[in-house]
């Protein structure tokens, strides 16, 4: 099969192309930065002539639509663009597979990667939230994907397209954006016991996620983009555990094996935080077989190894860091 996996630079994108060759799948990839790769095709997503250029040129048996504005910080800070970007682009990508297929073009199965966060903050009764439950988006990254998956939805309902929708919960894994929690956490780690200062500043840590490894999730894609799975529906991809941010700390502290002064950082605090994020996974493993394999001890002693990784990585290129 050849997918066509958009935000083939980011973290998702990279994971997904190497389990696809590994799967025998040809893989075309597209996205923003493509300067770093020659073998990815330039993606602007507020660019309807180039996403439909990118989807000529793919000419692809199935998409992985990745690419998106993902750091809900940055959507706080400019909910235009992240809502152009991830609402807007996702319908650009979408008219463009139609367009294309109304001239003779194939019919790929398109899975558009949704987030856990669309549902928000909930009742108590209400975990563990399953597709049924009512999104509550409480931030504009949030609302952009509820945005973003409605129009999937109603491409399958009114265009007939083969579209699936997920909601993937918190994933984390080697080559996460530094920006992010966890990958955060295992970076000051590092750092630290690279002969840094001790000082670990951190965010809201009473905060419980339901967290997966980045690989668990790609192999949900995976099944879906393989015909898995019914068109125009939405699937949960969750492990169905839910723990604080301080215990996540506490086992990567745990694994470094270092002292550190633990700290609060006001910039590292959101405004409107979701106190517990808890997703049930049932639908999708009924509909695929699907379930996590990477237990969250296994994933956390990856992500701090990449971290001890691009640490020295980064020392080596500028030894007077040290």
């Amino acid at each position: 099969m050849r997918v066509l996996v958009t935000g083939a630079n980011g973290f998702v994108g990279r994971h997904l192309q190497a389990a696809l060759v590994a799967r025998g799948h040809t893989v075309i990839g597209a996205g923003r930065a493509a300067a770093e790769r020659s073998d990815v095709l330039p993606l602007d997503l507020q660019d309807a002539l180039n996403v439909r250029a990118v989807v000529d040129l793919a000419r692809a048996d199935g998409v992985a639509h990745l690419a998106a504005q993902a750091f809900v910080p940055a959507s706080l800070a400019d909910p235009w663009t992240t809502h152009d970007v991830n609402a807007g682009g996702t319908l650009r990508l979408l008219e463009a597979i139609r367009a294309a297929r109304a001239e003779g073009g194939s019919d790929p199965r398109i899975l558009v990667a949704g987030s856990g966060d669309v549902y928000g903050p909930q009742a108590a009764g209400a975990y563990p939230l399953k597709e049924t439950t009512p999104p509550n988006p409480a931030n504009p990254y949030a609302a952009s994907k509820v945005a973003a998956e409605a129009y999937a939805i109603a491409a399958a309902a009114a265009y007939g397209l083969r579209v699936v929708v997920t909601r993937a919960f918190n994933h984390i894994g080697p080559g996460q954006d530094l920006r992010f929690a966890v990958a955060s956490f295992a970076w000051q780690l590092a750092t630290i016991a690279a002969g840094g200062n001790p000082l670990l500043q951190v965010g809201n840590l009473d905060a419980q996620r339901d967290f997966l490894d980045v690989r668990d999730v790609v192999a949900a894609y995976i099944l879906l983009l393989e015909g898995a799975g019914d068109d125009g529906a939405v699937y949960n991809i969750a492990s169905g555990r839910a723990v604080t941010m301080k215990e996540v700390l506490r086992a990567l502290i745990a694994i470094a094996r270092v002292g550190v002064e633990v700290r609060d950082d006001p910039a590292r605090m959101r405004p409107s935080d979701v106190p517990l994020v808890l997703g049930d996974a049932a639908k999708l493993r009924v509909r695929t077989g699907w379930e996590p394999r990477i237990p969250l001890a296994a994933a956390l002693r990856d992500v701090y190894a990449d971290a001890r990784e691009r640490v020295a990585a980064a020392v080596r290129a500028n030894p007077e860091s040290r």
